[in-house]
């Protein structure tokens, strides 16, 4: 244990260990041994960050939207300063490569603090009147103390997410990130005390989701709780809230279908679309795990694509021309060959993957790895009611399925309990339009995925979430609405 790297809950603006002096480890998922040495919080230490939470918040929602937004910008400052660290500090806590954390999640998180420091700098209230001496207004009241709960897959990214607008409308927070992934919140501590963010503002509380977080959720002075994690989680955090009258958004787990229609623009879009499928280890909740072709074109498109995932390079995060690094945990690692194990058994085919890399070197044997997996029916046609099309595997895994016609491509991309994202690769207006207004999913993407415009809805339908998260949905979220109505002058 002493070579660890050890990391403390942040209450207070203080380093504080927890109360109950018990700690965690999780591992490093290249080498599958551990790496860091983390609180195990409870119900003391949520306690004790809500309370500073509190004592933070009068002064914190009283400062100008021009103040709050010089904060947000000092943080991104912060962030963007360490970069190097900060993707690193991802990669070895998460395994993704090192390159794509720094491209995509620490720019990411950046981005996220100042795009609202933007948003408040310019943000209007509404006012209407009712007659010539009558005029109403809303005010935009922060809500108060914000329950934060993110995941594994992208811990820094989607915790800025969430904290950002938090803070940008007026409100304090405390945070309980992943307990697989804690590194990059610890380090995001460290650049608030840096800047001399004000204590309390925002507090860390580490731990395991069912005790710190389960906590968080029952706490009767947080009255707004933004959840990102597995839909099971999901649906015990919504009983638990829903006594409470809590306010939730809850962006939960996809099964995301991508359409390939036989006027798709393969020579431009092939590399998009295996991006699509695998990018992050496939540990996206946005990835494309269901891939429809349209038969006329399967053949050829299974061949190229097979061929292309199989030039995927798979191995050391530190190496920028790696493509994939380890998935998260060697419990998710045996969850997600499980899936590979019951395709094979049920006569499906595995076109290429399914085993760890045979060139590994020897210092990364132990790691957690896996060469992206696609999945297919010897009959070109898998059952929609099969386990593996159902259910969210969550990792570099993609079944393919041949379909003759429109209809019948829409009828089985919806036949999942999930709701997230979808994608459609065609030419035709007419056919992406239709398609984008039939598919159940909160995102639709035609000719491209991942492109995010953070003034736009973000969330899902179904069992892949409750609530929007995103410029006017987050304010809606962190904020209180409350109507102002004046009478004036001399009134009758």
């Amino acid at each position: 244990m002493s070579s660890l790297q050890q990391i403390e809950n942040f209450i207070a603006g203080r380093w504080t260990p927890p109360r109950g002096a018990e700690y965690l480890t999780s591992d490093n998922p290249s080498r599958g041994e551990a790496h860091l040495r983390l609180p195990r919080s409870g119900a003391a230490d949520v306690a004790q960050a809500v309370q500073a939470a509190q004592a933070a918040f009068p002064a914190w929602s009283s400062l100008r939207a021009e103040e709050r937004a010089d904060w947000l910008v000092r943080i991104a400052d912060g962030i963007e300063k360490r970069a190097d660290e900060f993707a690193e500090a991802e990669s070895l806590d998460q395994g993704k490569p090192v390159k794509l954390a720094k491209d995509m999640d620490i720019a990411r998180a950046a981005t996220n603090f100042r795009f609202f420091a933007g948003v408040i700098r310019q943000e209007l209230s509404v006012a209407a009147p009712l007659d010539a001496r009558t005029f109403s207004y809303v005010r935009r009241e922060p809500i108060g103390v914000t329950g934060l709960i993110s995941p594994w897959n992208l811990p820094l990214y989607l915790l800025t997410w969430k904290l950002a607008p938090a803070l940008a409308y007026g409100n304090t927070a405390v945070a309980k990130p992943s307990e697989l992934t804690s590194l990059t919140a610890s380090l995001l501590a460290e650049v608030l005390r840096e800047i001399g963010l004000p204590a309390g503002v925002v507090n860390l509380v580490f731990g395991l989701g069912a005790e710190a977080g389960q906590a968080l959720v029952e706490h009767p002075d947080v009255p707004v709780i933004s959840f990102t994690g597995g839909t099971v989680t999901g649906r015990k955090l919504a009983i638990t809230a829903a006594p409470l009258l809590k306010k939730l958004s809850l962006e939960l787990g996809g099964k995301n279908p991508s359409l390939i229609f036989d006027d798709a623009n393969l020579d431009r879009d092939m590399a998009a679309i295996v991006r699509s499928s695998f990018l992050n280890q496939g540990e996206i909740c946005l990835c494309g795990s269901r891939l429809y072709v349209q038969a006329q074109i399967y053949e050829s498109f299974l061949e190229r694509f097979v061929h292309e995932v199989q030039n995927l390079k798979v191995g050391d995060p530190r190496d920028p021309a790696t493509f994939m690094g380890p998935l998260v945990s060697r419990e998710h690692l045996h969850k997600v060959k499980s899936y590979i194990a019951w395709a094979k058994e049920s006569g499906l085919k595995v076109l290429t993957g399914g085993d760890a890399p045979p060139d590994l070197p020897a210092n990364l044997r132990g790691g957690f790895f896996l060469r992206p997996t696609v999945i297919a029916s010897p009959s070109r046609r898998l059952d929609q009611a099969c386990k593996i099309q159902q259910e969210e595997v969550f990792g570099p895994v993609v079944t393919l399925s041949a379909f003759e016609n429109f209809d019948e491509v829409i009828a089985e991309a919806n036949a999942t309990r999930y709701g997230l994202s979808a994608t459609v690769w065609t030419e035709s207006l007419s056919r992406a339009h239709e398609a984008a207004a039939r598919l159940h999913a909160g995102t639709v993407w035609v000719n491209g995925w991942m492109l995010r415009d953070l003034r736009l809805p973000f969330g899902g339908v179904k069992d892949s979430g409750l609530g929007r998260e995103g410029q006017l949905d987050s304010l809606h979220l962190f904020t209180e609405p409350k109507t102002v109505t004046i009478r004036y002058g001399d009134a009758t």
